[in-house]
């Protein structure tokens, strides 16, 4: 999954959070080890409803949380994942190693907003905060419409943004901090990435699927939480410090500089210090099969 925090599908990300750092990279682990009791809930209701599953296309895998994921709760399955950056899946590729599971994962760099490569016929589609990145997520439906095999499913997961951390009464004279900056960030996401938030059975009926099932996971994580949340709090605030700075009209002063003390390492405010963070974070999964009477897909390149 991706949202996670899979945000490395937006092209239009501060160039200072990326690569070059390894930022997205780690922010996309952590955010798997943080929330993997949510993970393995939403895998187990999948599971539920997908039925046999020994293939599976992962698009927009980011490092692999949702890849593993499903490699847990589908023992014999295999996985082919889909990103456009080489960096994200060598890491994929090299935690496949760690695990054991290299000859149960394949990467293939594609852009999703192009043709996608031949990848032989497919069980199951996870997409996971990846469609509402796209510039074209009808043309991304069709594609996966055509890798699945009659009466296989797709999931699409999104989420309703970034997780909240912060108390809502921090801020200087004025509380909701974090709802403010978040509130910036939102007015320039409307642009550039208008499906956003979208309802996306619509879409999903219109590419030829049969909207199975859908459901609304309300994630709370409370204090105590473990080491990796404080780590994840601070990645995440970094990076939204990060998309603050490319706004034409700047945030406050006032809370910029407590967002600067928040994700300072040395400094006594560092969010890694603070006992009342609490992660609270929203997804949405809709389930949709390709009719059992829809015609195989010509995958013959695939392995």
């Amino acid at each position: 999954m991706t949202d996670h925090s899979h945000d490395h599908h937006n092209r239009h990300a501060p160039p200072s959070f990326g690569p070059e750092n390894g930022d997205t990279a780690l922010l996309l682990d952590l955010d798997a080890e943080v929330f993997h009791e949510h993970l393995t809930e939403l895998t187990a209701w999948l599971a539920e409803i997908a039925g046999g599953v020994r293939r599976i296309l992962d698009v927009g895998s980011g490092t692999g949380t949702g890849s593993f994921a499903l490699l847990r709760r589908f023992a014999d399955a295999e996985i082919i994942a889909l990103d456009m950056e080489p960096h994200l899946l060598t890491h994929l590729r090299d935690k496949a190693r760690d695990l054991g599971w290299e000859d149960r994962v394949r990467t293939v760099a594609a852009d999703l907003d192009k043709a996608w490569p031949a990848v032989g016929e497919v069980d199951l589609v996870w997409a996971s905060a990846s469609l509402h990145h796209l510039a074209d997520p009808a043309h991304a439906l069709r594609q996966a419409f055509t890798a699945l095999r009659p009466g296989g499913l797709l999931a699409a997961v999104e989420r309703d943004g970034p997780p909240r951390l912060l108390p809502d009464d921090l801020g200087i004279g004025r509380p909701g901090l974090e709802n403010r900056c978040r509130a910036e960030l939102d007015r320039r996401h409307a642009a550039t990435m208008p499906h956003r938030g979208a309802d996306w059975a619509p879409h999903l009926t219109a590419a030829g699927f049969t909207v199975e099932a859908y459901r609304k996971f309300e994630i709370e994580l409370r204090p105590p939480l473990p080491e990796a949340a404080g780590r994840y709090a601070q990645l995440s605030l970094r990076r939204l410090r990060n998309g603050l700075t490319t706004l034409e009209a700047p945030l406050d002063p006032d809370d910029l500089s407590v967002l600067d003390r928040l994700i300072d390492s040395d400094g006594p405010h560092n969010v890694l210090h603070r006992h009342d963070l609490t992660l609270r974070s929203q997804r949405d999964v809709w389930l949709a099969r390709k009719p059992a009477s829809a015609p195989a897909a010509d995958q013959s390149t695939g392995r």
